[in-house]
């Protein structure tokens, strides 16, 4: 879930409009999804993102998930770049989930580990702060980027095509 500190209010309010009781909401349904790939030293490793590019799928992101497969994630897409201090949080996330800040270019600038925030107000969550400017982030499993090697400065390429073999 993306945050910034100017975003408590609205993003509170946003929880309680998703019906959040108490504090789960459903997960989104209908987004587009895509298949991508990381690229490392260690090699391609197949990807299938779901995308939020509207504010409001933006700041439901993985919400009320209790798992998410274990080669899929969200990618979050955002108009203009974001500063480094901007971040996400975990408020409404019920799974440990591990996110990379990408440039416009698709490659990863940082990747921070997130775990879920059990406080029923988003003012009890921390955030997770991207530490480099981005445009694009993908939020997967906890361990995954760790467990396939990718790290800074690896890339993501969306669509099969622009992947090469595993």
């Amino acid at each position: 879930m993306f945050r910034t500190l100017k975003h408590w209010a609205i993003l509170a309010a946003g929880s309680a409009a998703y019906g959040c009781s108490p504090g789960v909401a459903a997960p989104q349904e209908g987004l587009p999804l895509i298949d991508a790939c990381y690229v490392s030293e260690a090699g391609s490793v197949p990807v299938q993102l779901e995308v939020a590019s509207t504010a409001e799928q933006r700041r439901k992101g993985l919400m009320g998930r209790t798992s998410l497969a274990p080669d899929a994630g969200m990618l979050f897409e955002f108009r203009k770049p974001r500063d480094a201090g901007h971040g996400f949080w975990m408020y409404n996330t019920l799974i440990p989930l591990d996110i990379a800040y990408l440039n416009r270019d698709g490659v990863i600038g940082s990747i921070r580990q997130m775990v879920p925030c059990g406080s029923a107000s988003g003012s009890g969550c921390p955030s997770y702060p991207a530490g480099v400017p981005f445009i694009k982030a993908v939020e997967m499993n906890a361990g995954f980027f760790r467990e396939r090697g990718i790290r800074r400065y690896d890339r993501l390429y969306l669509g099969k095509n622009n992947c090469p073999a595993p």
